[in-house]
């Protein structure tokens, strides 16, 4: 991996991503509370529902996959689509990072 930090505002060693819908309300909640200490990110395959989203740092999964138009309720859309946007995740990880909490849902495809 670069040392270059393409994404200067991730500083901390713990990262918090909700991915999907559910994953993506938590982390809404979370950084509209105000909780200190941590990066939050969202991924999700909905270009809508990641623009309403508060929080900065967002990851649109599978832009080419879907178009911006969600994973349909489809598990294997979301993996897809995940797959599709891998290396902007582990980039956005990054290598200092200490702890990762991913929060999602599982109800629907993302």
């Amino acid at each position: 991996m670069s040392t270059t930090n393409p994404y200067p505002s991730l500083t901390s060693p713990i990262k918090v991503i909700g991915v999907g819908g559910g994953g993506s309300n938590a982390v809404n909640t979370m950084y509209d509370r105000g909780i200190q200490g941590v990066d939050f990110i969202v991924c999700n395959t909905d270009a809508q529902a990641l623009n309403a989203s508060p929080v900065p740092i967002k990851v649109q999964l599978g832009a080419t996959l879907t178009g911006g138009q969600g994973a349909g309720s489809l598990p294997d859309v979301g993996r897809n689509a995940a797959i599709e946007t891998l290396e902007e995740v582990k980039t956005l990880i990054g290598e200092k990072t200490g702890m990762v909490f991913i929060t999602a849902g599982m109800g629907g495809g993302t």
